[in-house]
């Protein structure tokens, strides 16, 4: 479990420079609420823009955008209602990206998903 703890983190390190690098404005990371969390909340030009990340550091079970399933997609929506309440000068459009790493490799792969969805 704490390798999967360890894993998770790097990979959010990964995905917050990221997307700082692309002139993404990070508003909060780990948006919490009841039956989970939100990894990343970001402003992409005009965008509200919630991230999920996942890492993998092998194969084994698959890469990292095949964990994403749409009962999560669909608590991300349910989150960001929630992280948008009470909160003015936000952008109205918003998206669900998801940044898949892979560790596998000495260096880090990166995939960028933008407005994930099924």
């Amino acid at each position: 479990m704490n390798h999967m703890i360890n894993t998770g983190k790097i990979g959010e390190d990964i995905a917050y420079q990221y997307l700082k690098n692309l002139g993404y404005k990070i508003l909060m990371r780990n948006f919490r609420i009841r039956g989970g969390e939100i990894d990343i909340i970001a402003v992409d030009g005009n965008t509200l823009v919630f991230v999920e990340v996942k890492t993998r550091s092998s194969d084994l079970f698959g890469t990292p955008e095949e964990a994403i399933h749409f009962h999560k997609l669909r608590f991300i929506e349910r989150a960001g209602k929630f992280f948008r309440a009470g909160r003015n000068n936000l952008p109205e459009a918003e998206r669900i990206d998801v940044i898949a790493i892979d560790l596998a490799e000495e260096k880090a792969k990166i995939r960028h998903i933008k407005n994930a969805g099924f």
